[in-house]
């Protein structure tokens, strides 16, 4: 098997933290007209996905006031939750984070929404961003 082609490091998609999907669901839908994307739910969170360009918007409802994103949404209201950056190698990148002293959400990578590996650096870490990362495997469309 080739080793894969390096890609670079590039926005894979930014996970917006909503009260109500249904109330800015149209706004993506019919005014912006972005296709949808399937993603599965994941950490407690309802998520509708829409391709832009070759990134994803992610709309993500708490299944629950005590997840991840209804604590979010309680505390700072709707917005950006986080951003996701798909890296070449997440184990090197996870690596390379480790020896820099960040503090990993997720010290081992696991399966995320779009079915790929993943891990979160907690936002202590990076300026006050919740920053995932995962790895190229998603073809954009």
């Amino acid at each position: 098997m080739q080793p894969a082609t390096p890609k670079g490091t590039r926005i894979a998609h930014v996970g917006i933290a909503l009260r109500s999907i249904a109330e800015v669901l149209p706004f993506y839908r019919d005014i912006l007209g972005l296709p949808a994307a399937t993603l599965d739910n994941s950490d407690g969170a309802v998520i509708e996905g829409f391709h832009a360009g070759e990134s994803l918007v992610e709309l993500l409802e708490a299944q629950a006031a005590d997840s991840p994103v209804g604590r979010f949404v309680a505390k700072r209201g709707a917005g950006i939750h986080h951003i996701c950056f798909a890296v070449d190698d997440l184990d090197a990148t996870l690596v390379r984070c480790r020896a820099a002293g960040m503090r990993l959400v997720d010290e081992t990578p696991r399966i995320g929404a779009e079915g790929g590996r993943i891990a979160f650096i907690h936002p202590g870490s990076t300026g006050g961003i919740l920053v995932e990362l995962t790895e190229h495997t998603r073809e954009t469309k």
